[in-house]
């Protein structure tokens, strides 16, 4: 009977242990409560590579630039709308253009952008699946106007210095930058040219137009070497008479210092041998009347063949050896070859006559 008594008493004691606490509990499950509604209700996270706005009633109340947890009121009263507001790639789309020359070409390009002012961009755009249109327009309508001003040369082209895309980039880049940052809050870090083609309709008018500036290039580069040759062929001419015309004068002058020396000889043969020079013009009369295929048939005693007998009939011991002396002065003075050939025609004419070599 103790013992039964004893167990209810410590039933009972447990029981009022466990009244104790129980509000304990609830206590410390209500602060947890609060403490999680609080965090979510009242906080807002903004994680790194994001920004956001904070709106009351759908109305924008702030903005956040920088990652870090932040005070705002529950919802319905507040919400919170994150963007990535990190580096973005976007590859426009394809646009077909004309440039000033009216050449039709497609272009792409490619842009970098970010959100640079979260506030600005929620208000003029609002979503960020709709950025890439906005982009695009701007893009179309920079590229649009600056080709405009340029020839598709200044694009595509084979000579280096008419090509001028660097410049062309960097005037689409400047209006779409502006525009972006201005009205919507995006800054763009680059916009370039991706690819460029030709619509199948100009290929051939373009293929064309290379081939006629590649064929002016050849034009003006032939007339250039034909100028130069023709300088160079005039050149070459004027050298030639200044050197054939110096040459005759040098000749004319050695011509005249010879007939000069040759007439020297004739008037010492003269002054030494009045017959022997006779002799030798009368000679000279018979060699330039025949040449190497000459047959005559003359009598030893006509003119002028007869001095030759004439000679021989007054040739003596003592005119023998004055005409030796005379002849042997006369012949010193010619070239070894004249010299040789007149003995040997004087010797030969003298046989012809009756006279005899020695």
């Amino acid at each position: 009977m103790k013992h039964k008594t004893q167990q209810v008493q410590n039933e009972s004691g447990t029981e009022e242990t466990k009244k104790a606490a129980f509000p304990w509990v609830k206590i410390v499950i209500a602060i947890a409560l609060v403490i999680v509604v609080g965090y979510f209700g009242f906080t807002c996270e903004v994680r790194e590579g994001s920004c956001a706005v904070i709106l009351r009633f759908g109305a924008p109340r702030a903005e956040i630039t920088e990652a870090g947890l932040y005070f705002k009121l529950p919802w319905p009263f507040e919400t919170v709308t994150v963007y990535d507001n990190r580096l973005q790639y976007l590859e426009s789309n394809h646009l077909e253009t004309t440039t000033k020359d009216n050449r039709n070409i497609i272009i792409q390009s490619y842009a970098l952008w970010s959100i640079d002012d979260p506030l600005q961009f929620h208000n003029s755009i609002g979503s960020q699946e709709k950025v890439e249109s906005y982009i695009n327009d701007q893009i179309f309508s920079a590229t649009n106007s600056v080709l405009g001003s340029y020839e598709l040369k200044s694009l595509l082209s084979l000579e280096k210095e008419e090509i001028r895309s660097d410049e062309i980039q960097e005037k689409i880049y400047n209006a779409v930058k502006s525009t972006c940052e201005a009205s919507y809050g995006i800054s763009v870090n680059d916009i370039s040219i991706l690819r460029i083609s030709l619509p199948d309709t100009n290929l051939e008018s373009v293929f064309a137009q290379m081939r006629a500036d590649r064929q002016k290039d050849i034009d003006t580069i032939i007339a250039e070497a034909q100028k130069d040759a023709d300088k160079i062929i005039s050149d070459a001419d004027t050298e030639y008479s200044q050197i054939i015309s110096g040459a005759e004068i040098e000749a004319s002058e050695i011509y005249a210092k010879t007939e000069a020396e040759v007439a020297k000889i004739y008037a010492e043969a003269q002054a030494a041998n009045m017959e022997l020079y006779q002799f030798l013009k009368e000679l000279d009369t018979i060699v330039a009347s025949v040449s190497q295929d000459t047959t005559l048939v003359v009598t030893a005693n006509s003119y002028p063949f007869n001095i030759l007998l004439d000679y021989s009939d007054i040739l003596t011991d003592e005119s023998d050896e004055t005409v030796v002396k005379d002849l042997n002065y006369i012949l010193a003075q010619l070239p070894e070859d004249d010299r040789n050939a007149l003995i040997d025609a004087i010797y030969e004419l003298i046989e012809q006559a009756g006279g005899t070599r020695s």
